[in-house]
Parts: C-alpha cells; sequence; structure tokens
C-alpha cells in the first residue's frame, strides 16, 4: 500500500505530538532529487485525499511515490530520434531534425512514462473525469506529447510550441501511456495542475501546482 505523500512530510510532528516530546530543532538539509531512468514510471499521478487533488510520481516497479519536486526524469540520449518526412508529425520539428522521445511502448533502456488517475474512485467527480492541465514549459526548446493509433498516426495532446495551457483528460481509473517528445537537449521544467467537478456539490476544484522536471541527455 502506497503511504500518502502528506502523511509522509508529516511523520516527525505527528511522532511528537503523540508522545509528548518536542522534536529537535533540524538543520535544514538539501537532499538530492532522485533520478528514474528506466522502468515503469506514472509521471503524473493524479490522487483525491481529505478533499483535495494532489500530484505525485509512483514508480511502478519499486512502488514507490515521490513529490514531483523530489524527482528528476531522466531522458537518455538513446531517447534521440529523427524527425519523420511526414507532415503529421510537423509538431516536432522539421524532417530530419534531432528529437528525443520517452515512447508509449515500453522500451527496457528507456523511461515508460505514463499517466495514472487509478487511485480515484468512481463517482466522486462528475463523469469521472479529472483534466492534467500542462500550464507552463521552461526549457531549451518545445515539449509536445502525442498518442499514436494503430497505423501510426499521431494524436497531439500537448504542444507547448502553439501555446499552452494545454490538458489532458482523463478517467476515474484509467492508466495510459503516451509519448513524451522534446526538441533539445537539457532540462525541462513542466509546471502542471489537475482538476475536477465534485459530483456531489458541482464545485470545481484544482490541485496546487507541481513542477515536474525532465532532464534530456545531449
Amino acid at each position: 500500500m502506497r503511504r500518502s505523500l502528506r502523511l509522509v512530510a508529516g511523520g516527525g510532528a505527528l511522532a511528537a505530538a503523540l508522545t509528548g516530546i518536542a522534536a529537535p530543532a533540524q538543520a535544514h538539509v538539501r537532499v538530492a532529487p532522485a533520478v528514474l531512468s528506466t522502468g515503469h514510471v506514472d509521471a503524473v499521478d493524479v490522487e483525491y485525499e481529505d478533499g483535495e487533488l494532489e500530484l505525485a510520481v509512483h514508480a511502478e516497479d519499486t512502488d514507490t511515490e515521490y513529490a514531483p519536486a523530489d524527482v528528476v526524469l531522466l531522458v537518455k540520449r538513446q531517447a534521440k530520434a529523427a524527425v519523420p518526412d511526414d507532415p503529421a508529425y510537423a509538431f516536432l520539428g522539421e524532417p530530419g531534425d534531432n528529437v528525443w522521445i520517452l515512447p508509449e511502448v515500453r522500451n527496457p533502456d528507456l523511461l515508460w512514462a505514463g499517466l495514472s488517475a487509478e487511485e480515484l474512485e468512481s463517482g466522486v467527480f462528475a463523469g469521472d473525469a479529472v483534466s492534467v492541465n500542462v500550464q507552463q514549459v521552461r526549457g531549451p526548446g518545445d515539449v509536445s506529447v502525442f498518442a499514436q493509433d494503430a497505423v501510426g498516426s499521431p494524436d497531439v495532446l500537448v504542444n507547448s510550441a502553439d501555446g499552452l495551457p494545454d490538458t489532458l483528460g482523463l478517467a476515474a481509473g484509467q492508466h495510459e501511456h503516451v509519448n513524451w517528445a522534446f526538441e533539445r537537449s537539457g532540462t525541462y521544467k513542466l509546471t502542471v495542475t489537475a482538476s475536477a467537478t465534485l459530483a456531489a456539490t458541482g464545485e470545481t476544484i484544482t490541485s496546487e501546482p507541481a513542477t515536474y522536471t525532465f532532464k534530456v541527455q545531449r
């Protein structure tokens, strides 16, 4: 069973409150972020706890959950490819240009990065729908997220080149994989929120913004 981010973060204060012993003052120590470079990971994992939507990163192979700020998602140099000579892929750049892609089909040498609303229960949100909103991309180039159909045609879901925000729609209980494409090597920061409408009240709730870091090797 996954522990919630809130419980892990508040563990020290909770222990002190239960024992009646004041927690000792501690120096703030900067902890290096975990680097995920291979394996199955829900890069954007939407959760609902205590009336709030939250965003996390869930490493499926180890069943480990991270706050987005505590993780670097590594796009290894093996992800480097060439933009196809196909007008349908013009959103990636000019034919033959370099592009780095984490694919929606699992490659054991690369990170297999998915989207998840598996932790959301059916009936909580109107239409069981939740939106993942990519608000901002900072980095050396543009970022796109797309799916491919059975014959390889792309369905572009996010494209920072033509303006943001862009929205990815998920359903409660859903888990899927997509292609993550990066125009240049370097470090990218993606600001993401999740939003949904409560079925019981009609109120729309939105998570706090989360920043996801992707590092693309040259």
